[in-house]
């Protein structure tokens, strides 16, 4: 077939890429399928944009669309409520956990990726919500819910869903595939062609898709499509890592699956090149960047090793280990960065940690968190035992001290972890329950069965405000720091996720760091006791490049400081972004 001359540059790189994933025969075939599906929802080809994609005012709310539950309303426009009076300065994005119609897991087992949860709301009550905010959604690509159309059609063997999940022989050497669970790999189903044995990688109720069946990554296409119509600035793609299957190999990482990322990158140049890609790969650290590719795969990665190495750090009162990993980051590539977080709907995960702490040091780190009430997820191995995966409990409740019961210690050292991660180089995604100080929702756990319900409690309105309106709430004051702490971030350049950052070594009570604006040089120093005791800092001018002798501002305590010969006071927990005085 011969291709049209007038094609966007980019669907040449598709053509390709279809070739490597389906076959030389099949290359032209679906570059003109693609090249067809232009003009669908409103969108064509999209115009070439010399706008920056990130700021130092990105930040990312990650919420479920009922996290706040209204009286008369929907979910969804309380939500927007909520947010307009109290989010504006703080956050620029929202990201809306998935909202379509599901059967299990909180959203990620989705019955119809095309509709919205009408116990939530609809299309437009999320048009009113990006009124003000820009939008993440997720694509949950590597399965689907057993309820859901496809899977239907697939058991009645009906055409093309007859093709779209992975039938497998109960007797195939599987003993190589990586598993995130500590269920059974294969489930059976009776089919209208008999019993059947389903790849179910995260759970029964989410049976994996097959991308080796082209018409399931068109299905997809379409849908980015839909999303990207509906408002989308941000698009997640979950679980990305176990996408493609291939018995005989780990399915993790595998060249097919970066492939598919690269095609919805290339897909997204040409259809809204604003519109940023960020792949969710819980896993460690080297693994996890090689999303970005050579810069042509995910704009952002997630910053998995962050949450439990700054909980180690925290829990430890020492920095050392999270200073040398800090340290040892690269770059990511030109127009790539970083998506910093420290909790999540999902739990702490465990797997980062490997090769970064002995395994003495991560079984203390989970004991601690099963000290603090938590729970712990496992994971199959090879050989058949169970390992931690996933630390199941709220990042405040993860930052309590047993020995120590004081609201204002227990709070301070929270606010110290999140600072932390605002100041990194990479775009903030912050849990709804992160700016709440939620605690673990324990009578959630003992409801669902489900240990990830400890940290995916949902707020009544009224509760919410009400907490809110109590100054002296635990909730109260979490907010209150953390708006400070976000606008704070907003307001200097020297936080752009592109600006330069260099680890200091100061101590390893201490974590360290300096961000240098890319308009103007002009450094900020961050300084975070991680103990609970008042410490003294040496910070002379070969530390940082700030000018001990000048004037010195905090940003963070709104003040001028006398460094009087670079000799610094950090009370416990407590956190100071230092800059020269204008």
């Amino acid at each position: 077939m011969r291709l049209r001359s007038n094609l966007h540059p980019a669907m040449y790189r598709l053509r390709d890429r279809f070739g490597r994933l389906y076959g030389e025969h099949q290359k032209d075939l679906l570059t003109e399928r693609l090249n067809m599906m232009f003009g669908r929802y409103g969108l064509g080809y999209g115009p070439l944009s010399d706008s920056p994609r990130w700021s130092e005012k990105s930040t990312v709310l990650i919420t479920y669309a009922d996290m706040i539950r209204g009286e008369k309303d929907t979910p969804l426009m309380a939500l927007k409520r909520f947010a307009d009076k109290r989010l504006q300065g703080m956050f620029s994005a929202i990201h809306i956990l998935p909202f379509a119609p599901y059967s299990s897991d909180d959203g990620f087992s989705v019955i119809d990726y095309r509709k919205v949860n009408p116990e939530f709301g609809t299309w437009g009550d999320i048009g009113q919500l990006n009124a003000n905010f820009d939008l993440m959604f997720d694509l949950v690509l590597n399965h689907c819910s057993r309820e859901s159309r496809w899977f239907k059609d697939f058991l009645n063997g009906i055409a093309p869903e007859r093709h779209y999940f992975h039938a497998v022989e109960p007797s195939a050497d599987l003993s190589m595939v990586v598993r995130p669970r500590s269920l059974p790999l294969l489930t059976p189903y009776q089919t209208i062609n008999g019993l059947k044995h389903i790849w179910t990688t995260f759970s029964d109720d989410q049976v994996d898709l097959n991308f080796s069946n082209a018409d399931v990554l068109f299905e997809f296409l379409d849908i980015l499509m839909l999303y990207v119509h509906y408002g989308a600035r941000m698009i997640r793609l979950d679980a990305i890592a176990f996408l493609w299957k291939q018995i005989g190999t780990n399915c993790l990482h595998l060249p097919e699956t970066h492939e598919v990322v690269k095609v919805f990158r290339d897909f997204l140049e040409m259809l809204a090149p604003e519109v940023i890609l960020v792949t969710e790969t819980n896993v460690p650290h080297e693994e996890n960047i090689s999303y970005f590719g050579k810069g042509d795969e995910a704009h952002m990665v997630y910053q998995f090793p962050l949450p439990p190495l700054l909980l180690h750090a925290l829990l430890r009162g020492s920095g050392k280990v999270l200073t040398e990993w800090a340290a040892g980051l690269a770059t990511p590539p030109a127009g790539c960065t970083f998506f910093n977080f420290t909790a999540s709907h999902d739990g702490i995960g465990v797997r980062p940690l490997e090769g970064l702490l002995p395994q003495e040091e991560i079984d203390r780190v989970v004991e601690n968190v099963r000290e603090r009430g938590g729970r712990i997820n496992t994971r199959r191995l090879s050989d058949g035992t169970d390992k931690p995966y996933e630390l199941n409990i709220t990042y405040f409740d993860a930052l309590a001290d047993p020995a120590n019961a004081s609201a204002s210690l227990h709070i301070a050292r929270f606010i110290c972890s999140q600072t932390i991660m605002v100041a990194l180089q990479g775009i903030p995604g912050v849990y709804f329950h992160s700016i709440t100080g939620t605690r673990n929702w324990t009578a959630g756990v003992e409801q669902s069965g489900h240990n990830r319900t400890i940290n995916r409690r949902k707020w009544s309105e009224i509760e919410l405000r009400e907490q809110l309106g109590r100054g002296s709430s635990t909730t109260a004051r979490v907010f209150k720091a953390y708006s400070r702490l976000l606008s704070c971030r907003r307001a200097n350049p020297a936080f752009h996720p592109e600006s330069p950052q260099t680890i200091l070594h100061l101590g390893d009570e201490l974590f360290a760091l300096q961000r240098e604006s890319i308009h103007d040089g002009r450094p900020v120093v961050c300084l975070h006791n991680l103990t609970a005791a008042t410490i003294h800092v040496q910070l002379t001018s070969d530390a940082s490049a700030l000018d001990v002798n000048a004037g010195v501002f905090d940003l963070l305590g709104e003040e001028p400081v006398d460094l009087g010969n670079g000799a610094l006071t950090l009370a416990p927990y407590q956190c100071r972004w230092l800059t020269s005085q204008v």
